[in-house]
């Protein structure tokens, strides 16, 4: 389907669906579609019964996940938000290591999203920063020497697509070294933005789980295509074993009713999904048409962002835009020159790109 035939087309407008005026991108990846009618509703349904504890209500989400996968509720952990999950993961090993008298690092790409870094922090967890390289790409060998050569457990945190570039990490080069690692190294694969990836390169880390690999766990949420960011639901996919060992470190009740009943109706509502997922198809192809006719640098994007080069001081844009009524991302070093930008709605993305041009007009981009 095409831009046009999307925007005007009647079968694909979801009844409850409140489009952003036309005053900003989000800044924070939010989906700003908003959640699924059936999500508000499931939300309206278990208000009666929110005096309770959501005990149910979580048993339902966990079943339900697993079987998305084909997995057994064994290899759901559940948490508050995706960023629980990858903390409780931190802690987890960072015990293991404490167990067993051994050293642990944390090895990142640089610069990719920072909470693994600081929940491992006050833990003493020493902090390897590799930087992408020239094409904003994640330096595997790098990150895999490093490992190698450390005596000690290390952690590898790896956001695939990664944020801030929204650029994937090939399947086969990550895959192999899941493999072939040796056993001290463990990796927390941050998928936060997967359903959003329409091409065939990109394969979820999760069939390495369904393949019974132990050395890892991949974080999931229901933040982004779903748009429940503010009521907190995540999960993270294990074998069972890892995630018994990481539902240690994850708070009791961690997911409340609200977030569980949304979370699971919108797991079932596979029409907002894809209006979802389209919704960011047609606002990221439009930016891209623009950026291409400014001839402005960009990576290939593979999530509900978009990373860009600017002309100039990053802040001195950031804060043009935002008297615009616009609000982008701040500069990511070491990638100096660039900036973060959600894709909102289609009919937001017309306001960026018109004023976009603007910019251009004035000699501002």
């Amino acid at each position: 389907m095409n831009r046009r035939s999307f925007l005007t087309s009647s079968s694909l407008v979801i009844s409850g669906l409140s489009l952003s005026p036309f005053v900003s991108s989000v800044y924070f990846n939010e989906n700003s579609l908003g959640m699924s009618q059936k999500a508000k509703q499931a939300i309206i349904n278990a208000l009666p019964n929110a005096f309770r504890y959501p005990d149910d209500a979580r048993s339902k989400l966990i079943n339900e996940l697993g079987k998305e996968f084909k997995l057994s509720d064994k290899h759901i952990s559940l948490g508050n938000g995706s960023s629980e999950t990858i903390q409780a993961a931190v802690q987890y090993v960072a015990n293991k290591a404490q167990k067993e008298g051994k050293a642990i690092q944390l090895i990142v790409p640089d610069p990719t999203f920072n909470y693994a870094e600081l929940y491992a922090e006050p833990l003493g967890v020493k902090i390897v920063k590799i930087p992408v390289d020239k094409t904003l790409a994640f330096d595997l060998e790098t990150m895999q020497k490093k490992a190698q050569e450390f005596d000690g457990i290390s952690m590898v945190y790896l956001c695939n697509p990664n944020n801030p570039t929204a650029m994937l990490t090939p399947t086969a080069a990550l895959t192999h070294w899941i493999k072939s690692a040796k056993e001290n190294v463990f990796f927390i694969i941050d998928e936060a933005y997967a359903e959003f990836v329409s091409t065939p390169e990109f394969t979820s880390a999760i069939t390495l789980v369904e393949a019974g690999y132990k050395n890892l766990i991949v974080a999931r949420t229901f933040s982004k295509i779903y748009a429940l960011a503010g009521l907190r639901v995540g999960y993270g996919v294990a074998v069972p074993d890892v995630v018994a060992d990481v539902d240690v470190f994850v708070s009791i009740d961690n997911t409340n009713t609200a977030g569980a009943v949304a979370a699971l109706a919108s797991l079932k509502d596979k029409a907002y999904v894809e209006y979802s997922r389209k919704s960011i198809d047609v606002s990221r192809q439009m930016v891209v048409d623009v950026l291409k006719e400014l001839d402005i640098e960009y990576a290939p994007s593979h999530a509900n962002f978009i990373f860009h080069k600017v002309k100039g001081d990053v802040k001195t844009y950031q804060n043009r835009m935002k008297d615009a009524n616009i609000m982008v991302g701040r500069e990511f070093p070491p990638a100096l020159g660039w900036s973060r930008l959600t894709l909102g709605t289609p009919e937001e993305m017309r306001y960026f790109v018109t004023t976009l041009k603007a910019f251009r007009t004035k000699g501002w981009i």
